[in-house]
């Protein structure tokens, strides 16, 4: 394939988080095509660095690898120093990695597996990484949800399934997550040009749960892989995000299939997102905001939100006060 002359990446700097295979790696090639400095992320030192090599060869440029485990905070703050070292502009972040356990495990932290991976993973590496972002000029923060968001209930009583655990429960509830996240995110950087979205890939054709999969997707997959997206198929959305010039001043949305999307109306639940956020900020050490500009501009048009009132604090983290705005 020829380098993308029409939407070209050049000069820009772009980090995808779980890209050896997939989406990730799928949407890595692609945006080395268009020219961009590629940085990878991976959780398997070998597989990283092939995949790096892979990406390299098929499509040139600069490609670099780093190695982590997103579901270590440790990790990710290790990852996130080597980056602001070696990096001196981030341009693009993709929060790409994510997983799907049908039994319940913890990390080294303690914690449920999905809910670290999913969430509380993109949420500490963004914060990390805000201000070289914001330092970067016109950055985009795009983190892959799903649809699955639309079955997902933010379960403060029990968040990490310790008393009630379903596999898809906990899946849904992280990609719930993943959007009150974005858009509360987006509202915190309203004023900055730095701009935050979500997106949905699709169905697609991959490895993606093969670890510890559920009965139902032993017995589904094998029958609907026919009719799945390919990887290069599902990375289109998250490589449009990533790309389009008339994309750079919109924040604060869902996507599918490279176009706008509403998502669930639990996703627009301000009171939510904003307990969710103090309760990871608080399970993830980050208790002070960055230090970016407040905002000055008016308020971009976000999605409105239909509230169901005031959401019950969690026994154990209890009642938050919400952070400044930045």
């Amino acid at each position: 394939m020829k380098r993308n002359s029409i939407r070209s990446m050049e000069g820009t700097t772009v980090v995808v988080t779980g890209a050896t295979g997939g989406i990730g790696k799928a949407t890595a090639h692609g945006l080395a095509l268009m020219g961009a400095h590629v940085v990878i992320v991976g959780r398997d030192p070998q597989r990283t660095k092939e995949a790096a090599e892979a990406i390299r060869e098929a499509a040139g440029g600069k490609v670099d690898a780093f190695t982590a485990d997103l579901s270590s905070q440790a990790q990710v703050r290790r990852l996130a120093d080597e980056l602001l070292t070696v990096l001196p502009r981030i341009d693009v972040l993709i929060n790409n990695a994510g997983g799907y356990w049908n039994t319940r495990h913890t990390t080294a932290d303690g914690i449920e597996h999905t809910l670290a991976l999913n969430h509380l993973a993109p949420f500490l590496l963004t914060n990390l990484l805000l201000e070289r972002l914001h330092l970067s000029g016109k950055a985009r923060v795009i983190t892959v949800s799903s649809n699955a968001e639309a079955m997902g209930r933010i379960n403060f009583d029990d968040l990490q399934g310790a008393h009630s655990y379903s596999g898809a429960t906990a899946y849904n509830q992280s990609k719930l997550a993943n959007l009150l996240f974005t858009y509360e995110l987006a509202r915190r950087l309203q004023g900055t040009p730095v701009t935050v979205n979500a997106l949905h890939p699709g169905l697609v054709s991959t490895g993606f749960g093969a670890e510890d999969p559920g009965r139902a997707q032993r017995l589904l997959v094998p029958l609907l892989r026919p009719f799945m997206l390919t990887a290069d198929q599902g990375a289109r959305t998250t490589i449009h995000l990533a790309s389009a010039p008339g994309l750079t001043d919109v924040s604060g949305r869902f996507f599918a299939r490279r176009g706008p999307r509403r998502s669930s109306n639990a996703s627009y639940d301000q009171a939510t997102a904003a307990q969710l956020w103090n309760i990871s900020a608080e399970m993830t050490g980050m208790l002070r905001p960055i230090g970016l500009r407040k905002a000055t501009t008016s308020p971009s048009k976000l999605q409105p939100t239909k509230s169901p009132g005031p959401v019950k604090p969690h026994a154990r983290w209890g009642r938050h006060s919400v952070f400044p705005s930045f």
